[in-house]
């Protein structure tokens, strides 16, 4: 029998399904972690991506008997988490919309005043060097993600950070590929135009 490691996704869920509790601590070593980023950058509160990646685990182990190999692990997977995030997004009473207008940087423990995205390039003045305006890049990135609709954040998460083909996201949202494929190229425009706009400002600075 080959060890553990030579197996596909699929393979170990059938492993699984005979008995072999390792087959499952493999999947959940390799899957756990981009499970939980996935839904992070979905939910963005870590405490609630933590709850619904254990979520996620515990309905593998629940559908496990159930599980056909001709079904892709990572589709069954991620469409188990993708659901999870649209209830839980369904149920928060209150949704936090990020905007270009919303903190970031500092906090309550940080000791230092949170600042608008637009307020960091002002403030900052001629002190921002490359470095600090690197740093400050992956922040905007991050707040450019979380401003994406629901619809194209998904995908492009799916698509950028999960290598996903288009086919296999289609399935896992349940909609046509080129549906899929036009939500993409808007989330694109979309993250291009806002990071367009913050480069502009950090060379202006410079």
């Amino acid at each position: 029998m080959r060890e553990l490691e030579q197996l596909s996704d699929e393979e170990l869920m059938e492993a699984y399904q005979r008995g072999d509790s390792r087959a499952f601590e493999r999947l959940l070593k390799k899957h756990r972690k981009p499970v939980y980023n996935f839904i992070n950058r979905q939910v963005g509160h870590e405490a609630t991506a933590e709850d619904l990646m254990q979520e996620v685990f515990l309905r593998v182990i629940k559908g496990a008997p159930t599980y056909q190999k001709q079904a892709k692990f990572t589709t069954w997977v991620y469409t188990i988490a993708r659901n999870l995030c649209v209830d839980h997004t369904r149920r928060a009473k209150h949704r936090k919309a990020a905007s270009l207008d919303q903190p970031v940087g500092g906090g309550e423990d940080s000791g230092k005043e949170r600042s608008t995205m637009g307020e960091l390039v002002a403030d900052r003045g001629a002190q921002v060097d490359r470095q600090a305006i690197g740093h400050e890049l992956q922040g905007h990135l991050s707040q450019a993600i979380s401003a994406l609709s629901e619809e194209q954040r998904e995908v492009f998460l799916m698509r950028e950070y999960l290598n996903m083909p288009f086919k296999e996201i289609a399935e896992v949202i349940g909609c046509p590929e080129n549906t899929v494929k036009s939500r993409m190229r808007y989330a694109l425009d979309h993250l291009r135009q806002l990071l367009d706009e913050y480069r502009d400002l950090a060379q202006a600075i410079q």
